[in-house]
Order: structure tokens, then sequence, then C-alpha cells
């Protein structure tokens, strides 16, 4: 934890709210709930702690609501996905079942709503995880890859050079700016988040490669690229389904 860093606490009937405080060059307070359930406030430092405890019992009822989401999304210990027919699969922001069939043509195809894995031996686990890992992280190339074409244009007028997308799996975030390689990090789960949060999360790395930081400069061009910035952010932490 860095030296701007400090945990506080409120309490908000009988809920304690743990909370940790970034003190950072920001205009507002800005609060989210992690996936982890981990509670991050920042705010500039002419800020007084007694207004953001304040602020943060405020919204209490907010935070505990999605607390309990991520809760109830936490995967239980040892409880994998099994990739049997029937199981359901989330994609692009939505539910999907598993449909398992023999084949000698081993595949996964996504058809009617049903995402089907095509392998010889119906019960070989270890290939229908391979095949569908694989399936995911093709979608993801090619989803990710619309996206920063449709995003680009946004910001090209500024002098952002188009850049190059890499994909990875990553605990801490959705997406990552490289400038040094003109590179866009983006994290492979964010394929199960829906288009319009991917389109988010590129454009907002894409807008890094002009204004590094988190200031004014960064959001007042975020909002005037993608005036819903704030709730397509808010339905992407609500799509997450395992702790990053």
């Amino acid at each position: 934890m860095s030296k701007n860093t400090h945990m506080y606490s409120v309490m908000y009937g009988d809920n304690e709210i743990v909370f940790k405080l970034e003190r950072k060059d920001v205009k507002n307070i800005n609060l989210n709930v992690r996936p982890d359930m981990t509670v991050a406030v920042s705010a500039n430092s002419e800020v007084p702690l007694e207004f953001i405890e304040d602020f943060v019992r405020q919204k209490a009822p907010w935070i505990i609501k999605n607390i309990n989401y991520f809760k109830k999304a936490q995967p239980e210990v040892g409880i994998d996905k099994e990739f049997v027919s029937g199981e359901t699969v989330r994609y692009l922001g939505r539910q999907y079942r598993l449909r398992i069939e023999p084949s000698d043509d081993e595949h996964v195809k996504f058809l009617r709503g049903f995402i089907y894995i095509y392998v010889k031996d119906v019960d070989d686990y270890r290939k229908k995880q391979k095949l569908f890992q694989e399936w995911m992280r093709h979608r993801a190339e090619v989803i990710f890859t619309d996206s920063l074409d449709r995003m680009y244009p946004m910001v090209k007028k500024y002098g952002v050079e188009k850049p190059e997308i890499n994909i990875r799996e990553m605990k801490a975030r959705w997406g990552s700016c490289i400038r040094k390689t003109n590179t866009i990090l983006l994290n492979l789960e964010l394929i199960k988040a829906p288009k319009y949060c991917i389109d988010y999360v590129v454009l907002h790395e894409l807008i890094h490669f002009k204004y590094r930081n988190h200031d004014d400069n960064f959001y007042g061009l975020l909002s005037v690229l993608m005036p819903d910035w704030r709730e397509r952010k808010e339905l992407l932490d609500e799509e997450v389904v395992r702790v990053l």
C-alpha cells in the first residue's frame, strides 16, 4: 500500500464498511466496489476525511448491494466447469448453455443461443476445456479488434497512433496502456462482458495514449467521446464473474 493510501471504516446500521482511501489528484470523490468486495475511494488531499466518511455512509446502500452481488458471483472453492450439456457459461454479457456433442471434427460453435462443443470423447474433460478456452480466446481477438476499429476513429484526430491489441489473463485490471510498445493489453475475461462495456475499456485505454493520468483532461475527453461511460463502467463491474 502506498504512502498516499490508508484504510478507514464507517458504520451503517449494524454494517461496518471498510474502505481504502487513496489521495490523488482527482476533481471528484470516486468510489468503487471491486469484484473482490473491497471498497476503494479516491479523493484529493484537500477533501476532509469527515466529508469522505459522510460520503461513504450516503453510498452505503449501494455499496452493500454490490458487495452482496459479488458474494453471490464468487465461484465455490474447488468447483470448476464440468463442461457437460446444460451447464451455463457467460459470453458477451449473457449466460449460454453448453451442448456437448460427439464428433470426429473437434471444434466449438455458437449456434441459436447455445455453445456447442464437438469432441471425440464427450467425457474427456481436458479436451473440452482446451477447445472451449481456445474458442473464447479466438472470439476475444475478433471482438476486441472490432471494438478497437470502431473506437479508434474517435481519438485519431487527437494525434493518437492506432495501437496493437494484446490479450492476457490479468487479475487486477480490465486493460492497460503500454505507451512504449504502442500496445493495449486487454483482460481475456472481458469477453464475458457486453460489447458496450468492452468499448468503454478500449476507449479508456486509447485516451491514455494522449493523457497518461486520470486527471481532468482525461475524464473531460472521455466524457465528451462517451457521455455514458460511468453507466458502462458500473455495468462492467456488475458483469464480473470471478475475482480479478
